[in-house]
């Protein structure tokens, strides 16, 4: 690998497996300064249709900003979160193919966030199955 400080080459001197991917500590031999690569895997990509048939590429950002304003302010640890944030990626990586229907995704969510925090999940639910009025919370109420 070559040194972003002088363009000489490096060598590893360190590596461990990390939430980044792979990290590897590394030191040029000419300038002797230290840096730190993450080699991570190329997954790859697949679509979700939407509701209305609108075909859109997956986006680990849209599934993290939905799954964690359903935890705002609730005592689940960030560790928690995101531990079942990667859980649901591999499993929808595991069942598509190059499309997966939006429902299948909202359903997997709703089962994940179901186990960690009931204020989370209706929270979750009030936006994923649209709710209009109170009778829908007391419907999902009683569900739960």
């Amino acid at each position: 690998m070559e040194c972003p400080y002088c363009t000489g080459t490096s060598k590893v001197t360190d590596k461990r497996k990390s939430p980044e991917g792979i990290r590897r500590r590394r030191e040029c031999l000419k300038c002797k300064k230290r840096f730190t690569t993450y080699e991570k895997i190329s997954r790859s990509e697949f679509f979700v249709i939407k509701k209305d048939g609108r075909r859109e590429k997956f986006s680990r950002e849209k599934l993290e900003t939905g799954i964690e304003k359903a935890f705002e302010k609730r005592p689940i640890s960030k560790e928690k979160i995101e531990k079942m944030i990667n859980e649901i990626e591999e499993q929808l990586r595991k069942k598509a193919k190059k499309e997966i229907k939006s429902y299948i995704i909202g359903e997997l969510i709703m089962k994940k966030i179901k186990k960690l925090d009931n204020i989370a999940y209706i929270r979750f639910a009030s936006v994923y199955r649209d709710f209009q009025d109170i009778k829908d919370f007391k419907k999902e109420l009683r569900g739960l």
